[in-house]
């Protein structure tokens, strides 16, 4: 698919919109078009013409940290210790969702705005199922642990952290405490010998 570059006008309009709504997330303030208007000194249809929704915009403001994830799980896809494949592809995810405000919800939610977050989405579903299976395969991890879990997984530790507030630096620490404790009951147990 081949789309018309923006007019150069057009393509500072959009970075303009995008870094403003950028500083709004990392501040924790919900995206408002109106707002992202005022901010930016632009036109009100000038955002409208760029991003239909608030969630569009959103959705664009994660796609790096999207991008930067799913090019990690090729990575890890290569990686021949299946265990510590999918220990290192999860921790990337979480702590992706401790540095970036705008992943936690664009993952979380069901219905994306744009196709690429769609894709994107699907990209790290699958890389993730893939390497869940090669973990359980090589006998790294439970076997009753589903691909379906991992999401919701990651989420629960990326909330438990922003509860638990601090500094990025201890937010960070705690989510790979959190995600040390997580891994360490997926991981299986061997019968101890007599």
């Amino acid at each position: 698919m081949t789309t018309t570059p923006l007019r150069k006008d057009a393509a500072r309009n959009w970075e303009r919109i995008v870094a403003v709504a950028r500083d709004l997330v990392d501040q924790g303030t919900a995206l408002q078009l109106n707002d992202v208007a005022r901010r930016a000194g632009l036109g009100v249809g000038t955002v409208y013409r760029h991003f239909a929704t608030p969630e569009a915009l959103l959705e664009t403001v994660a796609t790096p940290s999207l991008e930067a994830l799913a090019e990690h799980g090729r990575h890890a896809l290569a990686d021949t210790d299946h265990g510590r494949a999918l220990e290192d592809f999860l921790s990337r995810i979480v702590e992706a969702q401790i540095t970036d405000a705008a992943l936690p919800p664009v993952a979380a939610t069901t219905t994306d705005a744009l196709p690429r977050t769609t894709e994107l989405k699907k990209s790290l579903q699958s890389t993730g199922t893939t390497l869940l299976e090669r973990a359980r395969d090589a006998g790294a991890v439970r076997p009753d642990l589903a691909a379906t879990d991992l999401v919701p997984l990651m989420c629960g530790i990326a909330h438990a952290v922003t509860v638990h507030g601090g500094t990025l630096a201890d937010r960070l620490e705690t989510a790979h405490r959190y995600l040390a404790t997580l891994l360490g009951g997926m991981r299986t147990v061997t019968p101890p010998t007599t």
